[in-house]
């Protein structure tokens, strides 16, 4: 018993020194960022501006896909 706790106490300090998680997790908030302020200049409506682009090039996508499919 005295061995797994002595491991878990080992594996705890090096992933509280491990700073490799810090800057993915930095990245991830950078990108939500970028997303939401996308999202607020072009608006999520799927009739007009980049809404339509994205729902035609997934309509697109979806019949070539059934095209190739079939």
């Amino acid at each position: 018993m005295l061995k797994y706790h002595v491991e878990s106490t080992a594996f705890l300090k090096r992933l509280r020194m491990d700073n490799d998680g810090v800057v993915s997790f930095e990245y991830v908030i950078v990108a939500a960022c970028i997303v939401a302020v996308v999202t607020v200049a072009f608006g999520t409506d799927a009739t007009t501006g980049i809404g339509k682009a994205v729902a035609d090039a997934i309509a697109a996508i979806a019949v070539k896909v059934a095209s190739v499919v079939a």
